[in-house]
């Protein structure tokens, strides 16, 4: 019975899965990100890369 309060009282699991979240949360925010301004970005490093490269 001890063993059992005491495996329910672990916390382990549940940070794993609260990083897990906040880890997924980060990568729909850089995805969101990268769809919305993609374009412009690909843009001004091709820019930066004429601009770079001397034409």
């Amino acid at each position: 019975m001890l063993k059992l309060l005491s495996y329910l009282k672990k916390e382990d699991g549940a940070t794993a899965i609260e990083y897990g979240l906040i880890a997924a949360g980060i990568s729909l925010v850089i995805m969101a990100a990268v769809f919305a301004f993609g374009a412009d970005l690909s843009g001004l490093f091709e820019d930066m890369s004429t601009a770079l490269a001397g034409g």
